[in-house]
């Protein structure tokens, strides 16, 4: 499972109600620990655990850096220092939640004693002068079911911003020469957005397939890897095909280790088939399944989108990489994703086959058709120093048998969604999971300087969810 760690600071105004600030700040301490939230608290650096003074303000941004917090979240407990919110969140630059509780009932002296809300106001209003983006959960109580649910969408939030910003992709040979569409431009996504390209010829994998098979370790992993197969798929090619696999797989995961990489990028074909004598789709298979994605044709941008969709769905379900390519032939919104081979095997709907793939004569591509139900598809991608994220929802549909691993799937305008993916930035690839992460990708999308794009034109209703609605 991912890991967030988010830094707690509840905050209060001096001329509200000190002692219902505290007591809410201590019920919200305790519903997280309810939640499982890994929290790094204040208490210890402030005299009543809540954020308003500024000498106090500078040692919870210290002991928050120490603690490398993923997020932070602001309680309201009362109106709040709002500048004191805008000063620590700038230099954090990590995500922001602003929530507060609801307000009472004034008493029968007509005295209110937090006004949350309008404090909340005033502190969004602040943030913006900062220039600091932040996640808003509207006004609502602790018990009720907006509570939790904002908090962990915050939380895989703040997991795409973490992983984004630390993306080192392995990039294995240079992009097929037809493959024109899936160039990318290196340093733009360095200066634009830190992430690192790590690239290496081709002989260098070879080489390192070479040096598994020489080694009493290497022969080890490889018959670890040649079992797995044989256990969960049907294997339909050659012993020694199979070992060249498996040897594919451990070398890959070794390089991605050395160069402290987060996915992979591979020139698939030509020239690795006269190499190694085969397809690297159940290579690829294989270290997809575990959560290392790995995308082809050298698509750097669709590793990023990996990357990303990974992060959203916190390690509760693995992605697959496919292209869009026909039409459903029965259903006007239907549409095929497919690709020779490289899905997970956790997304198949029956027992994969390691085999032979659609259109090349060499052994080594999964066969399966994805099981069905709701996902999200999304793909990152850009040109002209402008780079945005189509993203939206489709669910699985029965259709014709084809090669390879597929699904069809049906989304709500397909004329819509193909004429943004011709007129783009977009390209042929994306990236699918069994799992809405919809408004996760689409909120932290303004904390890596990217712009969401929804192909099922439903904004407000993303935004609307993202706010407890």
């Amino acid at each position: 499972m991912a890991h967030v760690r988010i830094g707690l600071a509840p905050t209060r105004r001096s001329i509200f109600s000190a002692p219902d600030a505290v007591k809410y700040a201590d019920l919200t301490r305790k519903k997280l620990a309810e939640l499982g939230v890994d929290f790094v608290d204040i208490k210890d650096l402030t005299k009543d655990g809540l954020l308003h003074d500024d000498g106090e303000r500078i040692q919870i941004a210290e002991k928050f850096k120490s603690e490398k917090v993923d997020g932070l979240f602001f309680p309201h407990g009362n109106f709040g220092t709002e500048y004191e919110v805008a000063r620590l969140a700038k230099e954090l630059h990590v995500p922001v939640l602003l929530w507060g509780p609801r307000d009472e009932r004034p008493d029968e002296n007509g005295i209110r004693l937090r006004d949350s809300q309008c404090g909340l106001f005033a502190t969004g209003k602040v943030l913006r002068r900062f220039g600091i983006p932040f996640t808003y959960l509207c006004n609502c109580r602790l018990e009720d079911a907006e509570f939790e649910r904002g908090i962990r969408n915050f939380l895989a939030v703040c997991n795409v911003v973490k992983v984004f910003r630390s993306t080192r992709i392995l990039q294995i040979g240079p992009r097929p020469f037809d493959f024109w569409s899936t160039m990318c431009n290196e340093g733009e996504l360095l200066e634009k957005f830190g992430i690192q390209l790590s690239p290496i010829p081709l002989p260098e994998l070879t080489a390192q397939i070479k040096a598994v098979k020489a080694t009493e370790d290497g022969k080890q992993a490889v018959e670890k890897v040649i079992a797995y197969c044989l256990e969960n798929f049907t294997v339909n090619i050659k012993e020694e095909e199979l070992e060249n696999v498996a040897a594919l797989k451990v070398a890959m995961r070794t390089l991605a280790d050395r160069y402290g990489c987060n996915a992979v990028a591979i020139q698939c074909w030509n020239a690795l088939q006269g190499e190694i004598g085969i397809m690297p789709c159940a290579a690829n298979s294989l270290l997809n399944e575990e959560g290392l994605p790995v995308v082809c044709e050298t698509d750097i941008h669709g590793a990023v989108t990996a990357v990303l969709c990974e992060a959203a769905g916190m390690d509760e379900a693995r992605t697959f990489f496919a292209d869009w390519t026909v039409r459903h032939p029965d259903r006007e919104n239907g549409e095929l994703l497919q690709h020779c081979g490289p899905w997970p095997r956790s997304c198949a709907s029956g027992k994969p086959v390691i085999g032979y793939p659609l259109a090349f004569d060499h052994p080594g591509a999964v066969e399966a058709e994805a099981k069905h139900g709701e996902m999200t598809l999304c793909r990152f991608d850009g040109d002209h120093g402008e780079y945005s994220l189509l993203l939206g929802n489709a669910r699985g549909v029965d259709g014709p048998y084809t090669k390879g691993t597929y699904v069809w799937v049906e989304v709500e305008n397909i004329k819509r969604l193909e004429a943004k993916l011709v007129e783009g930035p977009y390209i042929h690839h994306c990236v699918g999971i069994h799992k809405d992460v919809v408004p996760v990708l689409y909120e932290a999308c303004k904390y890596i300087g990217v712009k969401p794009d929804l192909y099922d034109d439903n904004e407000e209703e993303v935004r609307a969810f993202i706010r407890g609605e």
